[in-house]
């Protein structure tokens, strides 16, 4: 059987997905959300974000899937009766998912540049220096594999 991260990796070597596509549909149903909505929410982040070449498509998608995976919890809360809309208790519960989000995205970030040596999709993809570090689908194997080390650890 596949893994995700090999699921994810095909569906941008086939061309079926940019690369943050290629992570937020893989997860889709981890996130909460269909594989639709996945498709909508990631279709500007490719080519390094509208392709600008920025940050790695993979990394955007592995972030938001963090991000709904975090709020989730954060919503679960709330349905439990544990915090209100609009309460200070819910602002806690939005900040400490807000906080956890980001310290899982630095340590993804962290690991992706010491294997490959760069999260910027230019350099990645070696344009102006004609030295490619990582291909796109390998980038969003990596990316994959980073996500699901955090959400296991969650």
């Amino acid at each position: 059987m596949e893994t995700r991260k090999q699921i994810a990796a095909e569906k941008k070597r086939c061309n079926s997905h940019n690369c943050a596509q290629a992570i937020l549909h893989t997860y889709a149903d981890i996130a909460g959300i269909s594989e639709d909505e996945a498709m909508n929410i990631a279709g500007a982040f490719g080519g390094g974000m509208g392709n600008m070449e920025g940050t790695c498509g993979a990394l955007v998608g592995a972030g938001l899937v963090l991000g709904l995976v975090n709020k989730d919890k954060a919503a679960i809360e709330r349905e439990e009766g544990k915090a209100c809309f609009d309460s200070p208790e819910r602002e806690q519960a939005r900040l400490k998912a807000k906080v956890k989000s980001m310290k899982q995205m630095r340590q993804i970030m962290t690991k992706f540049q010491e294997r490959n040596g760069a999260t910027q999709c230019k350099l990645l993809k070696g344009v102006g220096t004609k030295v490619v570090l990582r291909e796109c689908p390998l980038c969003v194997s990596d990316a994959a594999e980073f996500l699901e080390e955090q959400i296991s650890c969650g």
